[in-house]
C-alpha cells in the first residue's frame, strides 16, 4: 500500500487497498465541510461490510511549509485535514495532532498548496496537426481525450486547471465527472468554446463567431447560463470595438472574467479599451519588445488598481517556446510514458507519429525566431506591473500535461530571473485571487481546501524538484504518495 503513516491512533487497524477508496468516497462533495449524501454513503456502507475503520481525519506532519502567502515557510509544519477541508495549520511544537487522526509523515519534504495549471486545453494531448485532431478524435473527447489529461495534470501536481477553449458540452461534462467524483482530475474551470470574430476553416465546434454586439451579448449569455467559468476571447481587434465591449460587458454582467489573447499589439489594446482582466501568452510576432505606446497603457491598467474585480493579470506562457530549440536536440522527454495515462494505444502510437521529427513541425518554425525576444518581453510586462500566472498552453504540439506546468516554473526561475516563492505564488495563490475563489484556495490555511502537494527537497532553491512531485492531496484525498500514484483513486 502506498499511503505511509508514521503513528496510528488506532493499533489495530491493518494497512489496506480499502483505505484509499474509503477516504475518495467520504471527500467526494465539492462544498468545504459538507460530507454528504452518495459519498458519505458509500464510505460508511463498505465500511461496515467489510469492518474497516476510517479515521477521522489525515494529519500531514513534519515537511516545511510554504503555504502560498509568500512569507517565511513554516518549519516541521503541522496541517490538520478533515472533511476535505483544512482545519488547523501549526508547527509540531504548538499543535498536537488530535486522537483518531491518520498521520502522514512529510519529514524532509517542501510542502505547498496545489499548483495552478492557468491554460490548459484538455481535448489535446500534444499532436502536431489539428486539422487531423480535431475530425478524428471529437467523438472521444468525451470518452478518452478529456478524462486522461486531467488525471495527467493531477499527478504532476496540479490541483485545479483552467480549461481555456474547447468544446461546451464535452467540457461541461468532464467539469460535472470530476466535481462528482466519478473520475480523478483537478478542480476546472471552463471556458466552454472561444468567443472570437470569425471561427477558422472547421474549428466551429469548439470556436463561436460573433456577428454584432446583441449576437455578441447573446453568445456570452449562452455560455454564462450553461455553467461555465470564465470567457475566453480572441481576435477582439478584428471585432467591431461595439462588438468586443459587448462581450466583455455581458461576461462581467454574470459576473465572470474575460481572457484574451495577446498575440498582437492590436489585441492588446483592444483588450485594454474594453476591459479584459488576463492576457494569455506574449505574442506571435518576431518583434524585439512590445510598442512603447502599449506598455503606457498597460501601466496606465495598473495604476488605476481595479477594473473588473482584480488586478490586471497575464498568463505569459513561455516555457514552450524557450525549451523547443532543447526538445529538438534532445526529444527524450517526448518519450516519457507519464502522457500515456488514460489513452488508448492507438492514440499513443498516433501522437508518436505526428512528433516523429520534432524540429520539422510547421506549427514550431517561427519558434526559434520568437526566442530572442521573450527576456525583453517578460520583463517589459513586469515593469509594467501586471500580476503573473503561471500557465503553458499545455496540451499543444508536444507539450504534454504531466510536464508542462514545472517547465514554466523552471523557466520562469532559472531564465526569467524571478524568485521562487514568487514563481510558486503565481502558479497557486494568484490564480485563485484571479478567479475570485481564494477563500477556498491557493494556500495551505485554515478553512480552505486541502489542496496540498508536497517534493522531496528544498524548492526554493531547486524549483525544478516539482518535475517529480512525491505527494498530491485534493480535497483531502491523497491521490499520489511516496511518488507513486494511488491506485484505487485512479
Amino acid at each position: 500500500m502506498v499511503i505511509r503513516t508514521v503513528r496510528r491512533r488506532h493499533p489495530g487497524k491493518e494497512k489496506s487497498s480499502l483505505k484509499a477508496y474509503v477516504r475518495m468516497n467520504k471527500n467526494a462533495s465539492v462544498t468545504p465541510g459538507a460530507r454528504k449524501g452518495r459519498g458519505k454513503g458509500i464510505a460508511a456502507l463498505v465500511a461496515l461490510l467489510l469492518g474497516a475503520q476510517a479515521f477521522a481525519g489525515t494529519a500531514l506532519v513534519g515537511g516545511r511549509l510554504i503555504d502560498g502567502f509568500g512569507h517565511l515557510p513554516i518549519a516541521n509544519s503541522v496541517i490538520l485535514v478533515d472533511e476535505g477541508v483544512i482545519q488547523q495549520v501549526g508547527t509540531v511544537d504548538s499543535l498536537p495532532v488530535p486522537e483518531g487522526y491518520e498521520v502522514v509523515s512529510t519529514e524532509g519534504m517542501d510542502v505547498l498548496p496545489g499548483l495552478w495549471e492557468n491554460h490548459a486545453h484538455l481535448m489535446l494531448t500534444g499532436h502536431s496537426d489539428y486539422s487531423h485532431w480535431h475530425p478524428t478524435y471529437a467523438d472521444r473527447f468525451a470518452s478518452e481525450i478529456m478524462p486522461a489529461s486531467p488525471v495527467q495534470l493531477l499527478l504532476a501536481g496540479v490541483t485545479t486547471t483552467r480549461d481555456l477553449g474547447a468544446t461546451l458540452e464535452d467540457s461541461l461534462s468532464l467539469k460535472r465527472r470530476i466535481e462528482s467524483g466519478e473520475i480523478p482530475g483537478p478542480r476546472v474551470f471552463i471556458s466552454g468554446p472561444f468567443i472570437q470574430h470569425e471561427p477558422y476553416p472547421n474549428t466551429e465546434m469548439y470556436r463561436w463567431g460573433v456577428s454584432g454586439a446583441a449576437d455578441g451579448r447573446r453568445k456570452v449569455a449562452l455560455l454564462a447560463e450553461a455553467g461555465v467559468d470564465i470567457i475566453k476571447l480572441i481576435d477582439q481587434d478584428k471585432m467591431t470595438l461595439a462588438e468586443a465591449q459587448a462581450v466583455v460587458d455581458e461576461a462581467h454582467k454574470h459576473n465572470l472574467k474575460v481572457v484574451a489573447h495577446s498575440h498582437r499589439p492590436d489585441e492588446i489594446r483592444r483588450g485594454l479599451e474594453i476591459g479584459v482582466d488576463n492576457f494569455e501568452h506574449t505574442g506571435l510576432t518576431t518583434a524585439p519588445e512590445y510598442p512603447a505606446d502599449v506598455i503606457r497603457l498597460l501601466r496606465e491598467r495598473t495604476a488605476t488598481g481595479r477594473v473588473a474585480g482584480g488586478p490586471m493579470f497575464w498568463t505569459p506562457t513561455v516555457e514552450g517556446l524557450w525549451n523547443y530549440e532543447f526538445t529538438v536536440a534532445n526529444p527524450e522527454k517526448l518519450d516519457s510514458d507519464c502522457w500515456h495515462r488514460g489513452l488508448e494505444p492507438s492514440t499513443i502510437a498516433d501522437i508518436e507519429e505526428s512528433i516523429r521529427y520534432p524540429g520539422q513541425l510547421a506549427y514550431t518554425q517561427l519558434t526559434p525566431i520568437r526566442k530572442p525576444t521573450l527576456k525583453r518581453k517578460f520583463l517589459q510586462l513586469r515593469e509594467a506591473g501586471v500580476v503573473m500566472l503561471v500557465g503553458t498552453d499545455s496540451g499543444i504540439p508536444m507539450k504534454f500535461h504531466c510536464q508542462s506546468t514545472w517547465n514554466e516554473m523552471d523557466v520562469w526561475v532559472n531564465v526569467m530571473g524571478v524568485d521562487p516563492m514568487d514563481t510558486i505564488r503565481a502558479a497557486t495563490y494568484w490564480g485563485a485571487v484571479m478567479m475570485g475563489v481564494e477563500d477556498k484556495w491557493g494556500t495551505v490555511s485554515a478553512g480552505k481546501y486541502a489542496d496540498i502537494i508536497a517534493v522531496k527537497g528544498d524548492v526554493l532553491r531547486h524549483i525544478n524538484l516539482l518535475s517529480r512531485v512525491d505527494f498530491v492531496m485534493k480535497g483531502g484525498v491523497i491521490y499520489k504518495h511516496d511518488g507513486r500514484p494511488v491506485e484505487e483513486a485512479l
